[in-house]
């Protein structure tokens, strides 16, 4: 109880030494105050994109393997890539086999065949430009989490004949329909007419709240697709399969399989490339830690020169109030007091610094999330206790020599000094 009382005594010293020096107090601890709202503000940021991408891997389907010609993700394909065969729709269809596989979809690689602005959908005098052509199988509702808003999928019977229909995207849709039923009504696109049998619904993005391109397709039948574009030759296998605890088994028969039908030799790498959220989580994880390291490295700096400032204004202040140290130490007070006060006099300072830091990078995560890019922003509990934490071991390594300083003057000489 003693202890406590003189630890709760030297606070109380230390706050009334600060507000008697506030703009120098403000001043010395601005460095802390840089350094934490920084913490705050870029964990806040990549905490909130984290949620968001895993909730975006999440929609793209679970228990699904993506299949293609070339690299995915995060590698510049090679010219040995590029000469790869196509893999084809019996490829597809020969996955289907497979014990753990669900089912299979094959889907047209409109990113690579179109450019934004080259195809336009057209309905009653209004147009949309920049539309994506899309080629599936009906059993892309098996395998993605695409909702329908309005009407139907085709069917195998519409794309075995090649139908003349589609279904609308949700931004599609909404330019060509305002909010006004699509079904039953037929679009143009380039020089043929197709009738909307669905609208689907908005699809998740990882970033921002603006417009998803993938919210801009016009989805057709694959062989529908197919007639409409036959020079089309890259397509994406998407294998569902059954359970996560069967990903490395239902992967390998993949990879086996697709081998054995493209006659790639024992001694040769694989001429095509498998993908599952996991490799998006992969990705995203090499992202974040340079993230982490890069808030790390400036916030480093802003602590460290705010423990600089700590120090320098704490031994001023032993200067200054040498005497008043005499005085205490004349009347009893041994060095651990002076230690104490003086270290506490430090943590504090630097404490009402992490305090400010935090809402400052509060406020900044805040404006952020107000942004009109809707930038996704939460202020993470665990760097919150981080930044505060590091803020008071600032004050207690870079405070502690000013106190040892002061707990060391003779109380003699103290007591002279002028």
């Amino acid at each position: 109880m003693k202890r406590a009382g003189q630890t709760l005594e030297s606070a109380k010293m230390a706050l009334d030494t600060l507000c008697a020096n506030k703009l120098r107090s403000g001043l010395t601890i601005l460095g802390i105050v840089i350094g934490v709202s920084t913490v705050i503000a870029i964990s806040s940021i990549v905490n909130g994109i984290d949620i968001r991408v895993s909730s975006f891997i999440n929609s793209l389907g679970s228990n699904v393997f993506w299949v293609g010609r070339l690299p995915f993700i995060g590698v510049r394909p090679t010219a040995e890539m590029l000469a790869r065969k196509y893999l084809t729709v019996d490829d597809g269809r020969a996955l289907r086999a497979l014990p753990h596989v669900i089912t299979t979809d094959i889907e047209g690689d409109y990113i690579k065949a179109f450019q934004v602005g080259d195809v336009s959908a057209r309905y009653n005098g209004k147009k949309v430009a920049g539309t994506i052509l899309a080629g599936d199988l009906p059993e892309v509702m098996d395998v993605t989490d695409l909702a329908l808003i309005q009407g139907r999928m085709f069917t195998d019977a519409e794309n075995a004949r090649a139908a003349h229909v589609c279904v609308l995207a949700h931004d599609t849709w909404e330019e060509l329909f305002g909010d006004q039923p699509a079904v039953g009504k037929q679009i143009a696109v380039e020089s043929g007419l197709y009738t909307v049998i669905g609208v689907l619904d908005k699809r998740k993005q990882p970033f921002g709240s603006g417009k998803n391109p993938r919210d801009n397709v016009i989805v057709f039948p694959f062989n529908t697709f197919h007639n409409l574009h036959p020079e089309v030759q890259d397509l994406t296998l998407i294998v569902k399969y059954d359970s996560p605890r069967n990903k490395d088994l239902v992967e390998e028969e993949i990879r086996e399989l697709l081998r054995i039908r493209r006659k790639v030799r024992v001694d040769k790498p694989d001429d095509f490339e498998i993908m599952g959220p996991d490799s998006l989580s992969r990705l995203w994880n090499q992202l974040t830690q340079g993230l982490v390291i890069f808030m790390i490295a400036v916030s480093s700096v802003g602590l460290m020169v705010g423990g600089v400032g700590v120090m320098n204004i704490m031994l001023v202040s032993v200067t200054e109030r040498t005497r008043e140290i005499g005085v205490r130490k004349a009347i009893g007070a041994g060095k651990r007091n002076i230690l104490a006060q003086f270290t506490t006099e430090a943590i504090t300072l630097c404490s009402i610094g992490g305090i400010l830091g935090i809402l400052l990078g509060s406020i900044v995560t805040w404006i952020v999330y107000l942004l009109p890019i809707g930038l996704p922003a939460t202020v993470s509990t665990t760097w919150v206790l981080i930044g505060l934490g590091a803020s008071c071991v600032i004050g207690l390594l870079f405070g502690i020599y000013p106190a040892w300083k002061a707990a060391n003057l003779d109380p003699i000489e103290a007591l002279r000094y002028e």
